[in-house]
């Protein structure tokens, strides 16, 4: 600890932390008692969460998630909302619901702008070329002056300009409220996924020391999770209700016309445009994956109750093993010693990078 305080090989925050890690692993003081001298229990797990969740938002690998699951859904009315649902519940279970549904506004406003502004041009160009036709007809029927026909025309056109506008309002705000419930919604499928849960966690384990640890992440996941996903299908049921309706071809793309694909087209053009703008993985990104990954194995089986969980430890006749906390603390001094980019260069020549990864 002296020899990381006196050079700062990490930053002194992120040494004040390493006590959680090492003195369980030493035996010197077991997890919980050593978080207990920070914070509760429950607090010092959403630390170590958030550690996590600001990586991830630094490096914008959660729009990039976002962006390939909507390659993959496709941009039809119903698919579209049910890729967003997925995306957006799927982020929040393990970042802030505040800060998925930020990021996942923007690309739906983007989205939706496009599809509008492709509405708009494919119902001009008809409307022009449906009164070319009518005007040619009026013309051999009835050669009597007068403006009814250009009247009519022009009602015809606010009209329908009328019903886009109506259409593309409704829309617009089934996809924004299907981005804020599926924040909430993906928030209970883990332990760390919203602060409610840990909150539930910790009064759990003042009123009741003796619990067992009936509350982990294992456990909270088998129950939360089906729970989660059945609520997402109503949610996205009860969407398509209220703002598509029951239109079935036209909200799966059924049976589309030229103008429609080409609209879809476009808008699946744009998405595609956004993803090829964050070029390839960086090292970054990578090794975030990599830590994401190995955290959320770690949480799963620290304790699964039938064999010693990965982080086990043994203390003479007894096994204990390292808090929540302890592995988001482990894992979160990684992401500090990590950088921004791979240590070699492409020549194979060592670098002095000084960019890390939570900077």
């Amino acid at each position: 600890m002296a020899l990381f305080w006196c050079t700062e090989a990490l930053p002194l925050a992120v040494t004040a932390f390493l006590p959680v890690l090492l003195f369980p692993l030493m035996n010197i003081m077991d997890s919980t008692t050593v978080c207990q001298e920070y914070l509760k229990d429950s607090n010092m797990l959403f630390i170590g969460g958030l550690f996590m969740a600001i990586a991830i938002e630094n490096w914008h690998l959660h729009k990039r998630v976002a962006l390939r699951v909507l390659l993959t859904t496709g941009v039809r009315p119903a698919l579209l909302l049910m890729g967003f649902m997925i995306v957006t519940a799927f982020l929040s279970m393990w970042i802030s619901n505040t800060a998925t549904a930020a990021m996942m506004v923007p690309i739906a406003q983007a989205v939706l702008e496009q599809l509008r502004k492709s509405e708009v041009d494919s119902n001009s160009a008809g409307q022009t070329s449906e009164n070319i036709n009518k005007a040619f007809e009026l013309q051999e029927e009835s050669t009597k002056p007068g403006n009814s026909y250009a009247l009519t025309v022009e009602e015809d056109r606010k009209r329908n300009a009328s019903l886009l506008e109506e259409k593309h309002k409704k829309f617009s705000t089934g996809m924004s409220l299907c981005i804020c419930y599926s924040a909430s919604i993906g928030g209970i499928a883990t332990l760390t996924g919203t602060t409610p849960n840990l909150i539930l966690q910790g009064q759990v384990d003042e009123l009741f020391p003796s619990n067992g640890n009936v509350i982990n992440f294992a456990s909270w996941f088998s129950f939360a999770f089906p729970t989660m996903i059945l609520l997402l299908v109503l949610a996205w049921i009860w969407l398509q209700i209220l703002f598509l309706g029951f239109n079935f071809h036209e909200n799966f793309g059924c049976a589309s016309n030229a103008s429609v694909k080409a609209k879809e087209q476009q808008a699946y053009n744009l998405i595609k445009e956004e993803s090829k703008k964050m070029g390839s993985m960086t090292f970054a990104e990578k090794a975030i994956t990599v830590l994401f990954v190995l955290l959320v194995v770690l949480w799963f089986t620290r304790d699964p109750g039938f064999v010693p969980g990965g982080f086990a430890l043994a203390k003479g006749s007894e096994v204990t093993f390292l808090c929540l906390p302890g592995i988001c603390v482990f894992l979160g001094v990684f992401h500090f010693a990590f950088h921004e980019c791979s240590p070699r260069t492409q020549e194979g020549m060592l670098v002095a990078p000084n960019v890390h990864l939570l900077s």
